[in-house]
């Protein structure tokens, strides 16, 4: 298929993710890692980044940029792309990125579980994994009590007001759903480890039937 032309590329597993463990299969990378990765990439001061990708992403970039203090970027569908595509590499001028993390927009475990009858949470996996169906990815089916399911490959429905926190399998396609409560004017924390460091906890599970988002 190729790429656009110019576009340099970041690994969602070895670039925007650390290494799988005990905080889940995609923890948020450490900001010396992120910042060599996004400096390679020709990320830096006054430079704005568009990111393209697929299942979360672009997203994923787009939330970890503004997570360590680069607010200059967005989010672009590759299929408005009526251009050229390339392959191959690119010849990439590397960058200075400097890190700032946020300390306002992730929420850990701990936090999590004692908050739970206050704050809004979504969970992005697809509906039969919310439900707790057997699956091949969660060794423990089931959701965070009392989670709402606002599927990542769906367009978002109306979320009840409050503070929101969202998580998914590992932390990847939440930024889907955080990325477009931000073009609704409205943020949300992210549950970095999500469900693949929850299941791993000796942490409440709920399993139900039902489909969507439920109050």
């Amino acid at each position: 298929m190729g790429h656009i032309p110019g576009a340099s590329f970041l690994d969602v597993d070895t670039d925007l993710s650390s290494e799988p463990g005990p905080r889940g299969r995609h923890p948020l990378p450490d900001p010396e890692a992120f910042a060599h990765a996004a400096g390679r990439a020709g990320i830096g001061e006054g430079v704005f980044v568009v990111a393209y990708g697929n299942m979360g992403g672009a997203e994923r970039l787009w939330w970890l940029l503004r997570h360590f203090g680069h607010d200059d970027c967005a989010v672009f569908e590759l299929d408005g792309w009526h251009g050229p595509l390339a392959s191959g590499e690119e010849p990439i001028e590397a960058a200075d990125f400097t890190p700032r993390a946020r300390d306002d927009d992730t929420i850990q475990a701990d936090e999590l579980v004692r908050r739970l009858d206050e704050l809004v949470v979504v969970d992005a996996r697809l509906p039969a994994r919310w439900r707790g169906e057997a699956n091949p990815i969660d060794k423990k089916p089931g959701r965070v009590p009392g989670a709402l399911n606002a599927p990542w490959n769906e367009p978002l429905r109306d979320v009840p007001d409050g503070e929101l926190v969202a998580y998914c399998g590992s932390g990847v396609t939440a930024s889907v759903v955080l990325h477009r409560l931000h073009l609704a004017s409205r943020d949300g924390k992210l549950y970095p480890g999500s469900w693949s460091e929850w299941e791993q906890l000796d942490l409440p599970i709920e399993r139900d039937e039902g489909d969507g988002l439920r109050p």
